[in-house]
């Protein structure tokens, strides 16, 4: 019998065990997140060397992210089927790969495939959402923190790769810096690999008091499990596509007003680490409300956000409203998760995880082209402000349905426990 064979022990939920596995999750997803930050950086360095424009050396993060998405719902079916660590493993071995290939490119081309088919589809996207499924089944009473702090993994890696690589390229190059890259990262994974290997409980070890909710996990939402999907992922493209429009343009906005790139990249970085923050209080407000709840708040939050860039364009206030946009949005993306955990078939979170993800990167992909297309026809970035604040409205009204949907029910479902 295979350990992912074995049956799972209930007693390791909330456990001291779980907690050591969380820690390797962080470090996972900190080493498998590294690329989508690291392209950034070494983008002017490769539009120099290969005598492109700007628009072309951008394809290869657009279409790293394009197959991140598609690849956490592979990644995610995988992990369901036959665990985490092959999963895992499998994602050392691409990051490992697509570093080595983008390093030893000798156009854009192949360069943005090694970001593309390597480093997004089957490297990044093994350590994002099959680890958010997996951690959200580890734990019970503690399951929005603990979620938080794993996906808090992708803010930690914008946090520290870009100036490491930023240092690396300026003393030893863009491309040996890529290969250091493949060791780190893609050997670092390989490793922590090796300490995910037991099989996670997934089931709920109190019984259940007389008359508390139970979730029915055969009509999430009271709905077909397919058309509660289809509403989940189409909010997720309408947070993502409002939370790109700060995220992707507060650069070039900063330079259109005045300001410089450089003030830009601070509000940016500002923004990222208050999404830390934002991403830890969020789980611990989801502990005590409940998923579908959080994400109501989170998104009604995010659209204050948004309306306040609207008004003040002022250079202080862009640094105080940017703050606020990261610690409003940084919990959006986690609870999405945890939804799914407390309405979906257990069996089925890494799949479900998965798409809903792939549809936040694609909101993402597609709020970042979006309003620059809306600047290109207005002149003006009100416009796509605005733009962005509708794709939220969309996203609070499927939140508000779903939460009208299970009302009065708590956060686990519709179904009554037997007295």
């Amino acid at each position: 019998m295979t350990a992912a064979q074995r049956p799972a022990d209930p007693s390791l939920i909330d456990s001291r065990t779980a907690a050591w596995r969380l820690l390797t999750v962080l470090g996972l997803v900190t080493l498998g997140n590294a690329a989508m930050y690291v392209v950034a950086v070494v983008l002017p360095a490769v539009q120099a060397e290969f005598g492109i424009g700007r628009g072309d050396a951008s394809l290869p993060y657009t279409l790293m992210m394009v197959c991140l998405g598609i690849g956490g719902l592979f990644t995610g079916r995988l992990a369901d089927r036959h665990g985490i660590t092959p999963v895992l493993r499998l994602g050392a071995l691409a990051v490992a790969g697509g570093f080595a290939a983008a390093a030893l490119s000798g156009n854009i081309w192949a360069f943005g495939l090694a970001h593309g088919l390597l480093l997004g589809l089957l490297g990044s996207s093994s350590t994002f959402a099959p680890l958010l499924a997996d951690t959200a089944l580890w734990w019970n009473r503690r399951r929005g923190i603990a979620v938080a702090i794993a996906a808090s993994g992708n803010y930690v890696a914008g946090t520290i790769w870009p100036p490491l690589v930023q240092h690396g390229i300026e003393t030893i190059g863009w491309r040996n810096t890529y290969f250091l890259l493949a060791i780190v990262c893609g050997g670092g994974i390989y490793l922590l690999a090796n300490r995910m290997r037991q099989r996670p409980p997934l089931v709920i070890t109190a019984a259940p008091s007389p008359g508390a909710t139970l979730p029915d996990t055969t009509r999430p939402f009271g709905l077909k499990p397919s058309h509660a999907q289809a509403l989940l992922c189409v909010a997720g493209v309408g947070c993502c596509v409002a939370m790109s429009m700060p995220q992707v343009h507060i650069v070039a906005y900063c330079v259109d007003l005045g300001f410089g790139a450089a003030r830009g990249a601070e509000m940016l970085s500002l923004m990222l680490a208050s999404g830390i923050v934002s991403r830890l209080v969020s789980g611990w407000i989801c502990d005590r409300i409940g998923g579908i709840r959080t994400l109501l708040l989170g998104s009604a939050l995010q659209c204050i956000a948004l309306l306040m860039f609207l008004p003040f364009d002022g250079l202080v206030p862009l640094y105080l409203i940017s703050a606020m946009f990261g610690l409003f949005q940084g919990g959006i993306v986690p609870s999405y998760a945890i939804i799914i955990r407390e309405y979906f078939a257990p069996q089925e979170a890494g799949a479900r995880v998965g798409a809903v993800i792939m549809a936040t990167l694609v909101g993402m992909a597609l709020g970042g082209w979006m309003s620059g297309w809306v600047f290109d026809l207005t002149g003006s970035y009100h416009a796509a402000f605005l733009n962005g604040i509708g794709w939220n409205l969309l996203n609070m009204a499927i939140a508000l349905f779903l939460f009208w949907r299970v009302r009065g029910a708590g956060p686990g479902g519709l179904r009554r426990a037997a007295a």
